[in-house]
């Protein structure tokens, strides 16, 4: 049998090309396609950041969006009607936020005047406006009690 250090080498991988492995299931050495691999390693990647999403249209300027869930991260989409001179968000309630609790907001309008309330927590680099498009992330430290700008 040939050793591994004396297998000619490949730069690219097709679809119908094999590995070997072992198979604990059946106790014995086993090929599998390169298309079946593929698949199986696809299926165990997830881009899964466990942040709820949560969605809010608000139709006027000064509008008020009170963050919802206080024990998950969230990602807040705010798809307001128009270009607004001002609104806020408001964040969940600091007796019940988590440590490394994240809070992801993005506006598909802008909102000249932004506003986030901290409802009981600090807040450090929130911004005071976001442009149509923009985003930013706050995250939560429960020893200090702060929503830090992270994002």
């Amino acid at each position: 049998m040939t050793t591994f250090n004396q297998l000619n080498e490949m730069t690219n991988i097709e679809n119908g090309d094999q590995f070997p492995f072992f198979s604990t299931n059946n106790g014995s050495s086993r090929r599998i396609a390169a298309s079946v691999l593929k698949a199986y390693c696809q299926d165990g990647v997830t881009a899964n950041d466990d942040k709820l999403t949560q969605y809010s249209s608000p139709g006027s300027t000064g509008f008020s969006v009170q963050v919802n869930n206080a024990s998950n991260s969230v990602f807040l989409l705010l798809t307001p009607t128009g270009a607004f001179a001002a609104g806020t968000i408001v964040m969940p309630l600091q007796v019940n936020c988590i440590d490394r609790q994240e809070v992801l907001v993005h506006s598909t309008q802008t909102i000249t005047t932004l506003t986030v309330n901290g409802n009981g927590s600090g807040l450090s680099g929130a911004p005071a406006t976001i442009l149509a498009g923009g985003f930013f992330c706050l995250r939560f430290d429960n020893v200090n009690k702060i929503w830090y700008r992270v994002g």
